[in-house]
C-alpha cells in the first residue's frame, strides 16, 4: 500500500475514533473541550498533535470502567495490567475488538515466518496479561498448531518439546535462555529439538541478548511490541529480516515526541512513542505516551512490506536512572555484560544512596565456577568488568560477582532493577 492511500484511511478512520470518545468517553470530551478542540477540528492528520496525550495515569483515575466507549453489556472480555506500581489498568474488548486483534497477531505471528505447519509453544502466563491469549488466538489463525503450556514447569516444557515437535517458542527472552539453561542440566540436545522461530516480548531486550538466545536455542529469534493500553501484541513486530517492527497503521497512528517538551519529532528521531488507536470500538485511546523511547522508519522494507518500522525498543523513560548526574539505562549495562566470555545472561542493578550519594551497584553471574579461583583471577576478571562498563556508562559501578545459578529466574517478566534511594541508610 502506497503512503498516501495509506494516510486516507488513517484520517477516515481518526476522525471515526475522535468523534467516538467525544460522544461517549467524558474523560476526552472533557479534556478536548479545555482544550478548545472539537471533532470537526480534525481536518487532517496533522491535527492529531493539537490533541490531547493519554497517559497511564488518566487510565488509572478512571479505573474500572471509566474510558470505556461503550455499554459493558457489549463488552465479552476485559484484560489487565499488573499494577505492581497502583491501580491496575483494565482495557475492553468488543467482539469485533476480538477479532481485530487476532487478525493482528495473526499478521504479527506470520510477518516472523509462522506458518499452518507449525507447531507453537505459548509459555507466556494466560490471564489478566494480554500476551498469553493475544498470541494463541493470532497463532490459530495462522494456522499453527497452538500448545497452550502457559508459564513455567520448565522441565515439561522441554519434554512437550520433544514430544510434540515444537518449532515456534513464545515467551519472554530471558525466560527463553533459562529453558537453554535447564535443558543443558538435563542433558537435553537443543539441536536435536525441531525449534525454529522464537516469537519474544514481554520486556526490553538487547541484540546481544538475540545473538545469545540464538545461539543457545538454534532460532530465529523475533521480537513482538505491545501493550495493553494500546491493544496487546500485534501492535508491531518483527519479519524474518529483523530489520525493525512493522507497525500496523492501518489500526494505530505512531508519534514520537521529546519526552519532555511533548514536541512532536520527524520521523527518524529518537523520542518516545505515542499511539493512538483507530479501530478499537471499547477501549479507543488517543496519543497514549507509552514511555518507550524508539526511532520510526517510514522506507519500505527488504521484505517488500510499506508500513513504516519502529527500531527495537531498550529503554523506557521510567527505566532511566539517574546517578549523580549520569544518565544510565538497564539496557547499556545489558549490552556490555552480554559481550563478555564466562557471564550469564542474568543480572541484577541495585541502587543506593550512601552518604548522600548514589550508589550504582551490578550483580553479575558467571557462568563458570574455574572463575572464581584464584581469587588473584577472580580480582582481575571483576576489574575488566568495570572497566568496560566504566567506558559505556562513565561512571564507576560497585560490581558483585556471584556464583552460577544463584539469581532469580522467572517464567515472566524479569526484574532487573531494584532503587533503594528511598529507603533509610542501613
Amino acid at each position: 500500500m502506497s503512503r498516501n492511500h495509506l494516510e486516507e484511511i488513517q484520517l477516515k478512520r481518526l476522525k471515526w475514533t475522535v468523534n467516538r470518545v467525544y460522544n461517549n468517553v467524558p474523560h476526552y470530551k472533557d479534556k478536548f473541550e479545555k482544550s478548545g478542540i472539537a471533532p470537526e477540528s480534525i481536518k487532517s492528520l496533522a491535527d492529531l498533535r493539537h490533541l490531547p496525550f493519554t497517559t497511564k495515569e488518566d487510565l488509572r483515575n478512571n479505573y474500572p470502567f471509566g474510558l470505556f466507549a461503550v455499554p459493558q453489556r457489549e463488552i465479552v472480555r476485559v484484560h489487565a495490567s499488573s499494577g505492581t506500581t497502583g491501580r491496575p489498568v483494565v482495557v475492553g474488548y468488543t467482539a469485533n475488538d476480538l477479532n481485530t486483534w487476532t487478525d493482528l497477531t495473526a499478521r504479527m505471528v506470520t510477518l516472523a515466518g509462522v506458518t499452518s505447519d507449525d507447531v507453537a509453544q505459548i509459555a507466556f502466563n494466560y490471564g489478566l496479561f494480554t500476551g498469553g491469549f493475544g498470541l494463541h488466538y493470532g497463532l490459530e489463525r495462522a494456522g499453527a498448531l497452538v500448545v497452550p503450556v502457559s508459564g513455567g514447569n520448565t522441565e515439561r516444557q522441554l519434554m512437550l518439546m520433544q514430544d510434540f515437535g515444537t518449532t515456534v517458542l513464545i515467551s519472554t527472552p530471558s525466560y527463553s535462555l533459562y529453558i537453554a539453561e535447564v535443558a543443558e542440566k538435563m542433558g537435553i540436545d537443543i539441536s536435536s529439538l525441531k525449534l525454529k522461530i522464537g516469537l519474544f516480548g514481554g520486556e526490553p531486550w538487547t541484540e546481544e541478548m538475540r545473538k545469545e538466545i540464538e545461539s543457545r536455542l538454534h532460532v530465529l529469534a523475533t521480537d513482538n511490541y505491545g501493550l495493553s493500553e494500546v491493544m496487546g501484541p500485534g501492535v508491531a513486530g518483527e519479519c524474518t529480516y529483523q530489520c525493525g517492527h512493522h507497525i500496523a497503521e492501518d489500526h494505530f497512528i505512531v508519534e514520537t515526541i521529546d519526552p519532555e517538551t511533548g514536541e512532536v519529532l520527524e520521523p527518524g528521531q529518537e523520542g518516545e512513542l505515542v499511539f493512538t488507536s483507530l479501530t478499537k470500538e471499547a477501549f479507543p485511546v488517543i496519543r497514549f505516551r507509552t514511555k518507550d523511547i524508539s526511532r520510526i522508519n517510514q522506507e519500505p522494507c527488504q521484505c517488500g512490506r510499506t508500513t513504516a518500522r519502529m527500531r527495537k525498543v531498550v529503554g523506557r523513560t521510567d527505566d532511566m536512572l539517574i546517578i549523580r548526574g549520569v544518565n544510565v539505562f538497564p539496557s547499556q549495562i545489558e549490552s556490555v555484560l552480554m559481550t563478555i566470555e564466562g557471564i550469564s545472561p542474568y543480572y541484577v542493578i541495585n541502587v543506593h544512596r550512601r552518604n548522600f550519594l548514589d550508589e550504582l551497584e551490578v550483580l553479575v553471574e558467571i557462568n563458570r565456577e574455574d572463575l572464581l579461583e584464584p581469587y588473584s583471577k577472580l580480582e582481575d576478571f571483576s576489574a575488566y568488568i568495570r572497566q568496560k562498563l566504566h567506558s559505556v556508562l562513565s561512571i564507576n559501578v560497585r560490581l558483585k560477582i556471584v556464583q552460577p545459578g544463584t539469581l532469580e529466574r522467572s517464567a515472566g517478566k524479569a526484574k532487573r532493577v531494584f532503587d533503594y534511594r528511598d529507603q533509610p541508610e542501613g
